[in-house]
């Protein structure tokens, strides 16, 4: 029997699915001491295709390693003789698959504008023994080179050695972040020039088809909002949804979360139909429905009208409510009851067993937070003038109650060089001017963020929407207060002994 060259990566009729390769089960304990990244049955997507990977590790010293999972038994290739197909007759290593190894180049040329890191190929043999091995034939040994073949009885000492081996260590190579977020771009997060992998509960979060009403809890600055972004991207990507619709509380934050999933698709290089996803406000998607029943529509007040939760309205296979937490609980039952027959994730409503949660935060673990028993206006416009010595004044935000925000405003304008810019969310990100110091209310806060967080007039305010406002800042907190009340003093408990 003559064998042709080694089958594609990609043909899954000669592989074994990766969750029955016991050589794949000792591979995976290798990360546990050792620094691989293993990635298994992942796609590349690139431009409009998707190229499947069964198992992928990435070794920072020496670069990527691919493996393909094949069947074949002694019984199968005693008797074979092999030769090179055309198309890799003058390679110089015979398990490099031309196909994978072009696109994965292409990727990193179109993104990092260089060819990235050394691949290596290996064949994981699972019903082949290294014994059976030297009784093949020798041109199939040389098709075959013995030093890129797992196995089945190789243990995980040999097999660490084997990929040692492929080449010498080295300290020059890119960032694990880098490499790996242009490869997976459906994992990539984006943060101004860096590139971030996504962590293992993001990736399976981004990679598990929701079903049903589901749940996501997140804590602050975990990239929540990111992964919707790039869940969507995916799945429509893989057109396993027509159209989707994320929910965002205000204008603002709609287009900050927008500009952001543009950038994404343009790092990317992927091609996906734009308008089978839309981010809407509350009441841009209670106007969609009001506009199909011939009904006046929403302003500036969000409000459910009883005739809107006895007719249905088909918006989206699949809707993402973000910050369901900072949304009125009519708003949340309106969305249950629209999508009874469609898809819905709510995102930080709290449930006792969420369908998916991240433990991660990336809040800095250098932030402060000050409590200052005092007249808060006088202490706001000395902090200003303070922080504003060592900081530029588009790094300070000042959250107040409407009366305190004007009143701030006018005495500010006096001795700043650049008058303060009331904040609005009801506008778009285009009409906003964020160069200067900020000065805006609970109700506009989503999605915002600075160094520095200056607020006030807190013992109006719910739990939720204090929290998440002292989550804005990565660098320091000020909390005024004249007088105190129970929500104070619960930000006492949770900040104050936590710095302790």
């Amino acid at each position: 029997m003559k064998v042709p060259f080694l089958s594609s990566i990609f043909n899954k009729e000669e592989s074994l699915t990766a969750s029955n390769s016991s050589l794949q089960e000792k591979i995976e304990s290798l990360s546990q001491n050792s620094n691989f990244l293993i990635f298994k049955d992942k796609e590349i997507l690139h431009h409009k295709e998707r190229y499947p990977i069964t198992l992928l590790i990435y070794d920072h010293l020496r670069g990527i390693y691919i493996f393909e999972i094949k069947k074949w038994s002694y019984k199968d290739l005693k008797n074979a003789t092999a030769q090179k197909s055309e198309n890799v007759e003058k390679a110089q290593n015979t398990l490099a698959f031309d196909k994978t190894h072009s696109i994965i180049r292409q990727k990193f040329n179109e993104l990092l504008h260089n060819d990235g890191v050394r691949i290596f190929n290996y064949l994981l043999m699972e019903n082949l023994s290294s014994t059976e091995y030297e009784n093949l034939n020798d041109s199939l040994q040389n098709m075959l080179p013995k030093e890129r073949i797992i196995f089945s009885d190789s243990d995980t000492s040999e097999i660490f050695k084997k990929l040692q081996n492929a080449t010498q260590e080295t300290d020059n190579l890119p960032s694990v972040d880098k490499i790996l977020g242009t490869l997976f771009i459906q994992y990539a997060i984006l943060d101004k020039e860096c590139i971030y992998l996504a962590n293992q509960e993001q990736i399976k979060f981004i990679d598990t088809k929701i079903e049903g009403r589901e749940y996501l809890l997140a804590p602050p600055k975990s990239g929540k909002s990111t992964t919707l972004l790039l869940k969507a991207i995916q799945e429509l990507f893989k057109k396993e949804r027509k159209k989707i619709v994320l929910i965002k509380p205000t204008r603002l934050s709609k287009d900050i979360l927008h500009k952001e999933f543009l950038e994404l698709i343009e790092h990317a290089i992927i091609d996906i139909d734009l308008m089978a996803f839309e981010i809407l406000t509350p009441i841009e998607l209670l106007n969609k429905h009001l506009l199909k029943l011939k009904m006046p529509l929403l302003e500036d007040k969000l409000y459910i009208d009883k005739k809107l939760l006895h007719k249905n309205i088909d918006i989206a296979e699949l809707i993402l409510c973000d910050d369901a937490n900072l949304l009125p609980d009519d708003f949340l039952n309106y969305l249950k009851h629209i999508q009874k027959k469609s898809d819905l994730l709510l995102v930080n409503r709290y449930v006792e067993n969420p369908s998916f949660q991240y433990t991660q935060s990336y809040l800095s673990q250098e932030r402060k937070i000050y409590f200052h028993h005092t007249n808060p206006h006088a202490k706001a416009l000395h902090l200003v003038s303070s922080l504003l010595k060592s900081s530029q004044a588009d790094e300070i935000i000042i959250i107040s109650n409407e009366e305190n925000r004007e009143k701030l405003k006018e005495d500010l304008t006096s001795f700043i060089e650049s008058d303060p810019y009331t904040l609005d969310a009801s506008k778009q990100l285009f009409d906003q001017k964020l160069e200067s110091v900020i000065l805006t209310t609970y109700s506009d806060i989503v999605d915002i963020q600075a160094k520095n967080i200056i607020l006030m007039d807190l013992c109006f305010e719910n739990k939720d929407i204090l929290l998440y406002a002292c989550n804005i800042a990565s660098q320091r907190v000020d909390i005024l207060y004249d007088e105190s009340c129970q929500e104070i003093e619960s930000l006492k408990e949770i900040y104050e002994n936590s710095q302790k």
